[in-house]
């Protein structure tokens, strides 16, 4: 008899790691998910209730400036408008470029595994 592992003590501690990783996964999936949702909900509540306000200023801005000023309103609303669309735009982009990628615990812990397996 060998004093090395047996080939079904191999298997069983292989599976066993297999088994945790795919726990690991499937728990960040689930947050990743979740979090997700959330953030579609509130961003889109955030936006009915943001494009709703901007219409009722610029109507009332359009209202009190009728009858003085109502072209330059028009293109100071459209002005305004037209910067909040690129600073918005601007900060999406940058905050996309710097997010954490997906499943980065689920990698460390492959990494960590595969130093610790080979030699």
């Amino acid at each position: 008899m060998s004093n090395g592992p047996s080939p079904r003590r191999l298997g069983a501690a292989l599976l066993g790691l297999l088994q945790s990783h795919v726990a690991l996964l499937a728990h960040e999936l689930e947050d990743q998910r979740d979090q997700a949702l959330r953030a579609l909900l509130l961003g889109g509540l955030c936006l009915a209730f943001a494009l709703l306000l901007l219409i009722g200023l610029s109507a009332l801005l359009l209202i009190v400036y009728w009858d003085t000023h109502r072209l330059a309103v028009a293109i100071g609303l459209c002005l305004f408008y037209g910067f909040g669309l690129l600073g918005c735009g601007a900060w999406l982009l940058s905050s996309l470029r710097n997010a954490e990628p997906p499943f980065s615990a689920s990698l460390e812990e492959l990494q960590r595994d595969r130093e610790q397996l080979l030699p």
